[in-house]
Protein backbone atom coordinates (compact mmCIF):
# COMPACT_ATOMS: atom_id res chain seq x y z
CA UNK A 1 0.00 0.00 0.00
CA UNK A 2 3.01 2.14 1.03
CA UNK A 3 4.50 1.20 -2.31
CA UNK A 4 1.31 2.39 -4.54
CA UNK A 5 0.86 5.50 -2.63
CA UNK A 6 4.80 6.34 -3.28
CA UNK A 7 4.35 5.49 -6.35
CA UNK A 8 1.69 8.29 -7.06
CA UNK A 9 3.32 10.90 -5.50
CA UNK A 10 5.62 10.03 -7.85
CA UNK A 11 3.51 10.40 -10.92
CA UNK A 12 1.74 13.29 -9.48
CA UNK A 13 5.40 15.16 -9.18
CA UNK A 14 6.38 14.70 -12.43
CA UNK A 15 3.66 15.40 -13.71
CA UNK A 16 3.85 18.44 -12.21
CA UNK A 17 7.74 18.63 -13.09
CA UNK A 18 6.61 18.23 -17.27
CA UNK A 19 4.01 21.00 -16.21
CA UNK A 20 6.50 22.98 -15.48
CA UNK A 21 9.25 22.40 -18.31
CA UNK A 22 6.15 23.60 -20.82
CA UNK A 23 5.81 26.83 -19.24
CA UNK A 24 9.59 27.04 -18.88
CA UNK A 25 10.28 26.25 -22.41
CA UNK A 26 7.18 28.34 -23.49
CA UNK A 27 8.13 31.39 -21.37
CA UNK A 28 11.06 31.15 -22.91
CA UNK A 29 10.16 31.24 -26.51
CA UNK A 30 7.57 33.71 -26.53
CA UNK A 31 9.61 36.28 -24.48
CA UNK A 32 13.42 35.22 -25.76
CA UNK A 33 13.01 33.64 -28.92
CA UNK A 34 10.32 35.29 -30.57
CA UNK A 35 11.37 38.77 -30.04
CA UNK A 36 14.83 37.61 -30.45
CA UNK A 37 13.98 36.22 -34.46
CA UNK A 38 11.87 38.70 -34.82
CA UNK A 39 14.90 41.73 -34.01
CA UNK A 40 17.66 39.15 -36.07
CA UNK A 41 15.38 38.60 -39.02
CA UNK A 42 13.81 42.40 -39.41
CA UNK A 43 14.46 44.32 -42.34
CA UNK A 44 17.20 47.42 -41.25
CA UNK A 45 15.14 50.59 -41.84
CA UNK A 46 16.82 53.70 -41.01
CA UNK A 47 14.99 57.42 -39.93
CA UNK A 48 13.38 59.30 -42.56
CA UNK A 49 11.89 62.82 -42.52
CA UNK A 50 8.71 61.84 -43.57
CA UNK A 51 7.15 64.58 -42.46
CA UNK A 52 9.22 67.10 -44.04
CA UNK A 53 9.03 65.33 -47.29
CA UNK A 54 5.51 65.67 -47.14
CA UNK A 55 5.55 69.04 -47.09
CA UNK A 56 7.55 69.51 -50.03
CA UNK A 57 4.87 67.34 -52.17
CA UNK A 58 3.11 70.46 -52.01
CA UNK A 59 5.72 73.14 -53.20
CA UNK A 60 4.76 76.97 -52.99
CA UNK A 61 7.69 78.98 -54.84
CA UNK A 62 8.65 82.66 -54.14
CA UNK A 63 10.84 84.94 -56.61
CA UNK A 64 12.17 87.50 -55.36
CA UNK A 65 13.50 90.29 -57.69
CA UNK A 66 15.27 93.02 -56.70
CA UNK A 67 15.31 96.10 -59.68
CA UNK A 68 16.90 99.61 -59.52
CA UNK A 69 15.56 102.45 -61.43
CA UNK A 70 17.61 105.60 -61.58
CA UNK A 71 17.03 108.67 -63.71
CA UNK A 72 19.19 110.53 -64.88
CA UNK A 73 19.56 114.66 -65.16
CA UNK A 74 16.80 115.99 -67.45
CA UNK A 75 13.89 113.46 -66.82
CA UNK A 76 13.12 114.94 -63.14
CA UNK A 77 12.29 118.32 -61.96
CA UNK A 78 13.64 119.50 -58.80
CA UNK A 79 10.26 119.14 -56.96
CA UNK A 80 10.06 115.15 -57.78
CA UNK A 81 13.25 114.67 -57.00
CA UNK A 82 13.02 116.11 -53.54
CA UNK A 83 10.91 112.97 -52.90
CA UNK A 84 13.85 110.34 -53.27
CA UNK A 85 14.32 107.47 -52.30
CA UNK A 86 11.66 106.10 -52.67
CA UNK A 87 11.16 101.84 -53.18
CA UNK A 88 7.90 99.88 -54.14
CA UNK A 89 7.24 96.35 -53.22
CA UNK A 90 4.61 94.47 -56.18
CA UNK A 91 3.97 90.75 -55.99
CA UNK A 92 1.93 88.59 -58.22
CA UNK A 93 0.53 84.65 -57.26
CA UNK A 94 -0.40 82.11 -59.94
CA UNK A 95 -1.59 78.89 -58.61
CA UNK A 96 -0.50 76.34 -61.49
CA UNK A 97 -1.82 73.25 -60.09
CA UNK A 98 -3.17 72.15 -56.62
CA UNK A 99 0.38 71.04 -55.18
CA UNK A 100 2.76 73.76 -57.08
CA UNK A 101 2.33 77.38 -56.82
CA UNK A 102 4.59 80.55 -57.95
CA UNK A 103 4.55 84.21 -56.23
CA UNK A 104 6.76 86.66 -57.76
CA UNK A 105 8.19 88.87 -55.73
CA UNK A 106 9.37 92.66 -57.19
CA UNK A 107 11.11 94.66 -55.06
CA UNK A 108 12.07 98.41 -56.67
CA UNK A 109 14.45 100.71 -55.66
CA UNK A 110 14.31 104.27 -56.95
CA UNK A 111 17.19 107.38 -56.91
CA UNK A 112 18.92 109.73 -59.07
CA UNK A 113 22.21 109.27 -60.94
CA UNK A 114 25.61 110.02 -59.57
CA UNK A 115 27.54 112.19 -60.75
CA UNK A 116 29.89 109.04 -62.27
CA UNK A 117 27.04 107.35 -63.80
CA UNK A 118 26.11 110.90 -65.09
CA UNK A 119 29.76 111.12 -67.07
CA UNK A 120 29.10 107.08 -68.21
CA UNK A 121 25.87 108.11 -69.74
CA UNK A 122 27.20 110.67 -71.39
CA UNK A 123 28.79 108.33 -73.39
CA UNK A 124 28.87 108.02 -77.25
CA UNK A 125 27.09 105.34 -77.81
CA UNK A 126 25.15 102.95 -75.96
CA UNK A 127 27.31 100.23 -75.45
CA UNK A 128 30.21 102.14 -74.60
CA UNK A 129 27.59 103.36 -71.44
CA UNK A 130 26.87 100.54 -70.40
CA UNK A 131 30.37 99.46 -70.50
CA UNK A 132 31.66 102.34 -68.37
CA UNK A 133 28.62 101.66 -66.08
CA UNK A 134 29.43 98.09 -65.44
CA UNK A 135 33.30 99.68 -64.12
CA UNK A 136 31.51 102.02 -61.74
CA UNK A 137 29.51 98.95 -60.00
CA UNK A 138 28.27 94.89 -60.45
CA UNK A 139 24.97 94.00 -60.10
CA UNK A 140 24.10 91.24 -57.75
CA UNK A 141 23.28 88.30 -59.64
CA UNK A 142 19.31 87.91 -60.79
CA UNK A 143 18.85 92.03 -60.35
CA UNK A 144 17.92 94.65 -62.93
CA UNK A 145 19.09 97.93 -62.41
CA UNK A 146 17.32 100.42 -65.24
CA UNK A 147 18.57 103.83 -66.21
CA UNK A 148 15.62 106.31 -67.44
CA UNK A 149 17.38 108.72 -69.78
CA UNK A 150 15.69 111.59 -71.10
CA UNK A 151 13.37 111.52 -74.31
CA UNK A 152 15.51 114.03 -76.19
CA UNK A 153 18.42 112.17 -75.40
CA UNK A 154 21.02 111.73 -78.61
CA UNK A 155 21.98 108.52 -76.96
CA UNK A 156 19.56 105.75 -78.25
CA UNK A 157 17.89 106.48 -82.06
CA UNK A 158 14.46 107.72 -82.16
CA UNK A 159 13.09 104.57 -82.75
CA UNK A 160 14.82 102.48 -79.67
CA UNK A 161 12.65 102.55 -76.54
CA UNK A 162 15.14 100.25 -74.29
CA UNK A 163 18.61 99.19 -74.69
CA UNK A 164 19.33 96.27 -72.92
CA UNK A 165 23.21 95.91 -72.53
CA UNK A 166 25.56 92.74 -71.97
CA UNK A 167 25.21 93.25 -68.51
CA UNK A 168 22.61 93.58 -65.98
CA UNK A 169 21.91 97.02 -66.69
CA UNK A 170 19.64 98.45 -69.55
CA UNK A 171 18.60 102.23 -71.30
CA UNK A 172 15.11 103.18 -71.25
CA UNK A 173 14.43 106.00 -72.92
CA UNK A 174 11.59 108.38 -70.20
CA UNK A 175 8.23 108.55 -71.75
CA UNK A 176 6.70 111.93 -71.73
CA UNK A 177 6.00 113.40 -68.40
CA UNK A 178 4.44 116.75 -67.37
CA UNK A 179 6.10 118.81 -64.91
CA UNK A 180 3.08 119.45 -62.66
CA UNK A 181 2.59 115.47 -61.86
CA UNK A 182 3.26 114.22 -58.75
CA UNK A 183 6.30 111.67 -58.06
CA UNK A 184 4.20 108.99 -58.00
CA UNK A 185 2.30 109.79 -61.43
CA UNK A 186 5.31 110.05 -62.76
CA UNK A 187 6.73 106.32 -61.29
CA UNK A 188 3.09 105.08 -62.32
CA UNK A 189 3.49 106.01 -65.69
CA UNK A 190 6.57 104.20 -65.97
CA UNK A 191 5.61 100.86 -64.10
CA UNK A 192 4.91 99.25 -67.52
CA UNK A 193 7.88 100.07 -68.89
CA UNK A 194 9.98 98.74 -66.33
CA UNK A 195 7.92 95.87 -66.21
CA UNK A 196 8.66 95.00 -69.78
CA UNK A 197 12.36 95.18 -68.99
CA UNK A 198 12.11 93.10 -66.22
CA UNK A 199 10.48 90.18 -67.91
CA UNK A 200 12.80 90.31 -70.83
CA UNK A 201 15.77 90.48 -68.47
CA UNK A 202 14.70 88.02 -65.72
CA UNK A 203 12.44 85.80 -66.22
CA UNK A 204 8.83 84.83 -67.73
CA UNK A 205 6.13 83.42 -65.86
CA UNK A 206 5.83 80.87 -68.69
CA UNK A 207 9.59 80.27 -68.82
CA UNK A 208 8.73 79.24 -64.80
CA UNK A 209 6.01 76.96 -65.72
CA UNK A 210 8.22 75.26 -68.55
CA UNK A 211 10.83 74.50 -65.73
CA UNK A 212 8.16 73.04 -63.54
CA UNK A 213 7.53 70.60 -66.36
CA UNK A 214 8.35 67.54 -64.03
CA UNK A 215 5.51 68.02 -61.39
CA UNK A 216 2.74 69.90 -63.78
CA UNK A 217 0.64 68.82 -66.64
CA UNK A 218 1.33 70.01 -70.17
CA UNK A 219 -1.41 71.80 -70.46
CA UNK A 220 -0.39 74.78 -68.79
CA UNK A 221 2.72 74.99 -70.82
CA UNK A 222 2.43 77.33 -73.89
CA UNK A 223 3.95 75.30 -76.84
CA UNK A 224 7.05 78.01 -77.36
CA UNK A 225 8.04 77.56 -73.89
CA UNK A 226 7.73 73.68 -74.37
CA UNK A 227 9.78 73.22 -76.90
CA UNK A 228 12.38 75.54 -75.68
CA UNK A 229 12.32 73.30 -72.75
CA UNK A 230 12.18 70.47 -74.44
CA UNK A 231 15.53 71.31 -76.75
CA UNK A 232 17.61 72.05 -74.08
CA UNK A 233 19.21 68.99 -72.77
CA UNK A 234 17.96 68.14 -68.84
CA UNK A 235 19.93 69.57 -65.94
CA UNK A 236 22.86 67.19 -64.86
CA UNK A 237 25.91 68.38 -62.70
CA UNK A 238 28.27 67.91 -65.99
CA UNK A 239 27.99 67.64 -69.81
CA UNK A 240 30.23 66.17 -72.12
CA UNK A 241 30.84 68.21 -75.65
CA UNK A 242 32.39 66.64 -78.25
CA UNK A 243 33.18 68.14 -81.45
CA UNK A 244 33.72 65.61 -84.46
CA UNK A 245 34.97 66.12 -88.45
CA UNK A 246 33.65 63.63 -90.39
CA UNK A 247 35.83 62.43 -93.87
CA UNK A 248 33.93 60.88 -95.91
CA UNK A 249 36.61 60.67 -98.57
CA UNK A 250 40.05 61.30 -97.10
CA UNK A 251 41.36 60.34 -100.87
CA UNK A 252 40.03 63.69 -101.78
CA UNK A 253 40.14 66.03 -99.23
CA UNK A 254 43.28 66.27 -96.58
CA UNK A 255 40.95 68.77 -93.70
CA UNK A 256 42.65 70.80 -91.15
CA UNK A 257 40.67 72.24 -88.41
CA UNK A 258 42.18 73.89 -85.44
CA UNK A 259 39.75 72.67 -83.11
CA UNK A 260 41.74 73.45 -80.08
CA UNK A 261 42.28 77.70 -80.54
CA UNK A 262 38.37 77.32 -81.59
CA UNK A 263 37.05 75.66 -78.39
CA UNK A 264 39.72 78.41 -76.38
CA UNK A 265 38.82 81.11 -78.42
CA UNK A 266 34.79 80.78 -79.05
CA UNK A 267 33.71 77.77 -76.72
CA UNK A 268 35.41 78.47 -73.52
CA UNK A 269 34.77 82.09 -72.33
CA UNK A 270 30.68 80.59 -72.46
CA UNK A 271 31.45 77.39 -70.87
CA UNK A 272 33.38 79.70 -67.86
CA UNK A 273 30.20 82.06 -67.71
CA UNK A 274 28.08 78.31 -67.48
CA UNK A 275 30.57 77.30 -64.63
CA UNK A 276 28.05 77.97 -61.43
CA UNK A 277 25.02 75.47 -63.64
CA UNK A 278 27.63 72.68 -64.32
CA UNK A 279 31.04 70.90 -65.28
CA UNK A 280 32.02 70.73 -68.81
CA UNK A 281 34.90 68.53 -70.60
CA UNK A 282 35.55 69.17 -74.44
CA UNK A 283 36.97 66.63 -76.33
CA UNK A 284 37.51 66.42 -80.18
CA UNK A 285 37.55 63.06 -83.07
CA UNK A 286 38.04 63.30 -86.71
CA UNK A 287 36.10 60.18 -88.62
CA UNK A 288 37.49 58.55 -91.72
CA UNK A 289 34.51 57.46 -94.44
CA UNK A 290 31.67 58.33 -91.87
CA UNK A 291 29.05 58.62 -94.56
CA UNK A 292 25.34 60.23 -93.74
CA UNK A 293 22.52 57.48 -93.86
CA UNK A 294 20.66 59.57 -96.24
CA UNK A 295 22.03 59.86 -100.09
CA UNK A 296 20.98 63.46 -101.08
CA UNK A 297 18.95 64.14 -104.20
CA UNK A 298 20.52 65.86 -107.05
CA UNK A 299 18.22 69.60 -108.16
CA UNK A 300 19.09 70.24 -111.40
CA UNK A 301 17.58 73.85 -110.67
CA UNK A 302 20.67 74.70 -108.78
CA UNK A 303 23.10 72.16 -109.73
CA UNK A 304 23.63 70.61 -106.32
CA UNK A 305 22.65 67.95 -104.11
CA UNK A 306 20.23 68.84 -101.13
CA UNK A 307 19.03 67.16 -97.83
CA UNK A 308 15.41 67.89 -97.29
CA UNK A 309 14.20 68.70 -94.14
CA UNK A 310 12.62 65.36 -93.56
CA UNK A 311 15.19 63.18 -94.27
CA UNK A 312 16.94 64.93 -91.48
CA UNK A 313 16.14 62.69 -88.97
CA UNK A 314 17.47 59.33 -90.64
CA UNK A 315 20.68 60.75 -90.79
CA UNK A 316 21.68 61.14 -87.01
CA UNK A 317 21.55 57.00 -86.14
CA UNK A 318 23.98 55.60 -88.54
CA UNK A 319 26.37 58.49 -87.81
CA UNK A 320 25.78 58.18 -84.21
CA UNK A 321 27.35 54.33 -84.66
CA UNK A 322 31.03 55.88 -85.52
CA UNK A 323 30.85 58.26 -82.56
CA UNK A 324 31.62 55.99 -79.87
CA UNK A 325 30.61 56.90 -76.45
CA UNK A 326 32.23 57.92 -72.87
CA UNK A 327 31.46 54.78 -70.60
CA UNK A 328 33.85 56.24 -67.94
CA UNK A 329 31.12 59.26 -67.55
CA UNK A 330 27.44 59.11 -66.92
CA UNK A 331 27.35 62.54 -68.08
CA UNK A 332 24.68 63.39 -70.87
CA UNK A 333 27.09 63.77 -74.33
CA UNK A 334 26.58 67.00 -76.84
CA UNK A 335 27.06 65.96 -80.26
CA UNK A 336 28.97 68.93 -82.28
CA UNK A 337 29.41 67.21 -86.10
CA UNK A 338 31.24 69.07 -89.05
CA UNK A 339 30.42 67.24 -92.09
CA UNK A 340 32.36 67.69 -95.28
CA UNK A 341 30.78 65.89 -98.58
CA UNK A 342 32.45 63.99 -100.40
CA UNK A 343 33.41 65.35 -104.54
CA UNK A 344 31.04 63.08 -105.51
CA UNK A 345 28.26 65.26 -103.64
CA UNK A 346 29.39 68.35 -103.53
CA UNK A 347 27.90 71.05 -103.17
CA UNK A 348 25.16 70.03 -100.32
CA UNK A 349 22.68 71.84 -99.34
CA UNK A 350 20.18 71.76 -96.44
CA UNK A 351 16.32 72.81 -96.95
CA UNK A 352 13.90 73.26 -94.75
CA UNK A 353 9.99 72.75 -94.97
CA UNK A 354 8.85 75.52 -97.08
CA UNK A 355 11.73 74.29 -99.40
CA UNK A 356 13.89 76.63 -99.02
CA UNK A 357 17.62 76.58 -98.23
CA UNK A 358 19.24 76.77 -94.36
CA UNK A 359 21.38 80.20 -94.39
CA UNK A 360 23.84 77.97 -91.69
CA UNK A 361 23.32 74.76 -93.76
CA UNK A 362 22.72 73.03 -90.20
CA UNK A 363 20.32 71.93 -88.13
CA UNK A 364 20.42 70.66 -84.76
CA UNK A 365 18.47 67.75 -82.69
CA UNK A 366 17.22 68.77 -79.38
CA UNK A 367 18.69 67.04 -76.70
CA UNK A 368 21.57 65.66 -78.76
CA UNK A 369 23.28 68.02 -80.95
CA UNK A 370 23.85 69.64 -84.28
CA UNK A 371 25.61 68.79 -87.63
CA UNK A 372 26.58 71.09 -89.67
CA UNK A 373 27.66 70.03 -93.74
CA UNK A 374 30.72 72.37 -94.70
CA UNK A 375 31.23 72.66 -98.40
CA UNK A 376 34.34 73.07 -99.68
CA UNK A 377 34.49 72.13 -103.74
CA UNK A 378 34.96 75.69 -104.15
CA UNK A 379 38.54 75.84 -102.45
CA UNK A 380 39.81 74.07 -105.33
CA UNK A 381 39.29 73.57 -109.19
CA UNK A 382 39.09 70.52 -111.35
CA UNK A 383 42.73 69.61 -112.12
CA UNK A 384 43.95 70.33 -108.01
CA UNK A 385 46.19 67.44 -107.17
CA UNK A 386 44.41 64.66 -104.63
CA UNK A 387 44.10 64.82 -101.58
CA UNK A 388 43.93 68.46 -101.47
CA UNK A 389 44.78 70.48 -98.53
CA UNK A 390 42.21 72.32 -97.00
CA UNK A 391 41.65 74.32 -93.79
CA UNK A 392 38.40 75.36 -92.64
CA UNK A 393 37.08 78.73 -91.50
CA UNK A 394 36.64 77.59 -87.59
CA UNK A 395 35.32 81.15 -87.08
CA UNK A 396 32.02 80.48 -89.28
CA UNK A 397 31.91 76.91 -88.08
CA UNK A 398 32.27 77.93 -84.47
CA UNK A 399 29.40 80.55 -84.89
CA UNK A 400 26.71 78.09 -86.08
CA UNK A 401 27.90 75.10 -83.41
CA UNK A 402 27.69 77.93 -80.63
CA UNK A 403 24.22 79.20 -81.63
CA UNK A 404 23.68 75.79 -81.16
CA UNK A 405 25.30 74.80 -77.74
CA UNK A 406 23.08 77.87 -76.38
CA UNK A 407 19.57 76.26 -77.21
CA UNK A 408 21.04 72.68 -76.27
CA UNK A 409 22.02 74.39 -72.73
CA UNK A 410 18.85 76.37 -72.32
CA UNK A 411 19.68 79.65 -73.11
CA UNK A 412 16.55 80.76 -74.66
CA UNK A 413 15.14 82.80 -77.65
CA UNK A 414 14.08 86.32 -76.18
CA UNK A 415 11.39 88.04 -78.22
CA UNK A 416 11.74 91.48 -76.65
CA UNK A 417 8.68 93.90 -77.41
CA UNK A 418 8.84 96.32 -79.91
CA UNK A 419 11.33 99.14 -79.49
CA UNK A 420 14.08 96.76 -77.67
CA UNK A 421 17.12 96.46 -79.04
CA UNK A 422 19.54 93.78 -77.65
CA UNK A 423 22.87 94.01 -77.74
CA UNK A 424 24.85 91.00 -78.59
CA UNK A 425 27.44 89.33 -76.11
CA UNK A 426 30.08 89.35 -78.45
CA UNK A 427 33.30 86.63 -77.46
CA UNK A 428 31.32 86.21 -74.18
CA UNK A 429 28.56 84.35 -75.58
CA UNK A 430 26.54 84.61 -72.96
CA UNK A 431 25.27 88.07 -71.70
CA UNK A 432 24.78 88.68 -68.05
CA UNK A 433 21.23 89.11 -68.18
CA UNK A 434 20.89 86.13 -70.24
CA UNK A 435 22.82 84.00 -67.39
CA UNK A 436 20.56 85.05 -64.93
CA UNK A 437 17.25 84.24 -67.01
CA UNK A 438 19.02 80.42 -67.17
CA UNK A 439 19.66 80.44 -63.66
CA UNK A 440 16.32 81.39 -62.81
CA UNK A 441 14.64 78.63 -64.91
CA UNK A 442 17.64 75.94 -63.44
CA UNK A 443 17.06 76.68 -59.83
CA UNK A 444 13.41 76.19 -60.63
CA UNK A 445 13.88 72.89 -62.51
CA UNK A 446 16.43 70.95 -59.88
CA UNK A 447 14.27 72.02 -57.17
CA UNK A 448 11.45 70.82 -58.79
CA UNK A 449 12.95 67.32 -60.34
CA UNK A 450 14.31 67.20 -56.56
CA UNK A 451 11.04 67.48 -55.29
CA UNK A 452 9.40 64.60 -57.32
CA UNK A 453 12.18 62.36 -57.02
CA UNK A 454 12.73 62.45 -53.10
CA UNK A 455 8.43 62.02 -52.64
CA UNK A 456 8.53 59.46 -55.06
CA UNK A 457 10.95 57.62 -53.15
CA UNK A 458 9.36 58.28 -49.76
CA UNK A 459 6.14 56.89 -51.28
CA UNK A 460 7.99 53.90 -52.53
CA UNK A 461 9.64 52.88 -49.43
CA UNK A 462 6.07 53.24 -47.39
CA UNK A 463 4.41 51.37 -49.39
CA UNK A 464 6.98 48.51 -49.42
CA UNK A 465 8.17 47.83 -46.53
CA UNK A 466 10.83 44.91 -47.15
CA UNK A 467 13.01 47.12 -48.65
CA UNK A 468 16.28 48.03 -46.79
CA UNK A 469 17.04 51.79 -46.12
CA UNK A 470 20.58 51.66 -44.60
CA UNK A 471 22.13 54.79 -43.60
CA UNK A 472 23.92 56.08 -46.48
CA UNK A 473 20.10 56.62 -48.14
CA UNK A 474 19.01 58.09 -45.11
CA UNK A 475 21.90 60.40 -44.65
CA UNK A 476 21.14 61.59 -48.85
CA UNK A 477 17.53 62.00 -48.15
CA UNK A 478 18.22 64.05 -45.26
CA UNK A 479 21.03 66.34 -47.18
CA UNK A 480 18.49 66.02 -50.25
CA UNK A 481 16.24 67.71 -48.01
CA UNK A 482 17.76 70.33 -46.37
CA UNK A 483 19.45 71.16 -49.35
CA UNK A 484 15.79 72.16 -50.99
CA UNK A 485 14.46 73.76 -48.48
CA UNK A 486 17.79 75.82 -48.21
CA UNK A 487 17.12 76.11 -52.36
CA UNK A 488 13.85 77.31 -51.81
CA UNK A 489 14.47 79.92 -49.14
CA UNK A 490 17.34 81.55 -51.10
CA UNK A 491 14.78 82.32 -54.21
CA UNK A 492 12.49 83.46 -51.72
CA UNK A 493 15.44 86.18 -50.44
CA UNK A 494 16.58 86.67 -54.28
CA UNK A 495 20.06 85.06 -53.67
CA UNK A 496 19.95 83.14 -57.43
CA UNK A 497 23.56 82.32 -57.03
CA UNK A 498 23.01 80.36 -53.72
CA UNK A 499 19.56 79.19 -54.68
CA UNK A 500 21.21 77.49 -57.72
CA UNK A 501 24.06 75.66 -55.66
CA UNK A 502 21.58 74.51 -52.80
CA UNK A 503 19.78 73.39 -55.76
CA UNK A 504 22.27 71.38 -57.52
CA UNK A 505 23.19 69.68 -54.15
CA UNK A 506 19.38 68.27 -54.22
CA UNK A 507 18.99 66.80 -57.09
CA UNK A 508 22.75 65.31 -56.62
CA UNK A 509 21.56 63.82 -53.23
CA UNK A 510 18.13 62.71 -54.49
CA UNK A 511 19.43 60.65 -57.50
CA UNK A 512 22.11 58.87 -55.35
CA UNK A 513 19.57 58.21 -53.14
CA UNK A 514 16.73 56.98 -55.63
CA UNK A 515 19.24 55.25 -57.65
CA UNK A 516 20.99 53.28 -54.71
CA UNK A 517 21.67 49.75 -55.38
CA UNK A 518 21.04 48.54 -51.87
CA UNK A 519 17.35 49.54 -52.39
CA UNK A 520 16.71 46.34 -54.22
CA UNK A 521 18.35 43.93 -52.36
CA UNK A 522 14.71 42.55 -50.63
CA UNK A 523 12.59 43.04 -53.42
CA UNK A 524 12.77 39.06 -53.96
CA UNK A 525 11.78 38.30 -50.40
CA UNK A 526 8.46 38.73 -49.65
CA UNK A 527 6.68 37.64 -46.68
CA UNK A 528 5.26 34.40 -47.99
CA UNK A 529 8.46 33.38 -49.17
CA UNK A 530 10.15 34.36 -45.21
CA UNK A 531 7.15 31.97 -43.80
CA UNK A 532 7.52 29.26 -46.52
CA UNK A 533 11.56 29.10 -45.25
CA UNK A 534 10.98 29.22 -41.47
CA UNK A 535 7.61 26.95 -40.83
CA UNK A 536 9.81 23.75 -41.16
CA UNK A 537 12.60 24.72 -39.31
CA UNK A 538 10.28 25.97 -36.08
CA UNK A 539 6.84 23.77 -36.50
CA UNK A 540 8.59 20.47 -35.38
CA UNK A 541 9.48 22.62 -32.21
CA UNK A 542 6.38 24.24 -31.50
CA UNK A 543 4.08 21.26 -31.85
CA UNK A 544 4.68 19.58 -28.70
CA UNK A 545 5.16 23.15 -26.94
CA UNK A 546 1.68 24.43 -28.01
CA UNK A 547 -0.01 20.48 -27.75
CA UNK A 548 1.92 20.91 -23.91
CA UNK A 549 0.13 23.77 -22.73
CA UNK A 550 -3.59 23.02 -24.49
CA UNK A 551 -3.24 20.05 -22.03
CA UNK A 552 -2.26 22.59 -18.88
CA UNK A 553 -5.09 24.53 -19.79
CA UNK A 554 -7.53 21.75 -20.50
CA UNK A 555 -6.23 19.80 -17.03
CA UNK A 556 -6.54 23.65 -15.27
CA UNK A 557 -9.90 24.40 -16.63
CA UNK A 558 -10.92 20.38 -15.10
CA UNK A 559 -10.09 21.28 -11.60
CA UNK A 560 -11.66 24.75 -11.67
CA UNK A 561 -14.71 22.70 -12.86
CA UNK A 562 -14.42 19.72 -9.95
CA UNK A 563 -13.76 22.28 -7.14
CA UNK A 564 -16.47 24.16 -8.10
CA UNK A 565 -18.99 21.29 -8.29
CA UNK A 566 -17.62 20.26 -5.04
CA UNK A 567 -18.38 23.76 -3.30
CA UNK A 568 -21.67 23.58 -4.56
Amino acid sequence: MLLISYCFILVIAEMQRGRYAALAIAAVVIVVGIPLWWKTTETYRAWLPFSEISELDSLQLQLSVDIEVVFSRGTLTPEQQKKFPLSHVNQKEHQVDAKTGLRYKYETRYRTATIMEEDALNQPTAAEADLSLHMLSESSCGSVVVYVIPESAALLPEDVKVYVGQRRTALLRSPPFKSSWSLKEVLSNLDMEVEQVVSTMSFSHQDIVAALSDRVRMAKVTKESMADSMRAIKSSPGYEITFSLLNPDPRSHSLHWDIEGAVQSCIQPLLNKLAPIANFSVDSQILYYAVLGVNPRFDNSVSAYTLSADSLSHVINPVEARLGSNAASSNPVLNFLLYVPDSHHSPLFIRDHSKREVPSNAFHSPRWGGIMVYNVNEMYGPEAERPVDININMAKVMGVFLAQLRLMLGVQHTHPPTGFVLQSPGSAGLADWELDRLLWSRSVENIATASTTITSLAQLLDQIGNIVINDNIAQQVSSAVTSLQSAVAELEAGNLAFALQYSREAILASERAFFDPSLLHLLYFPDDQKFAIYIPLFLPMCVPIVLSLLKIVSEAKKKRADKQAKSD
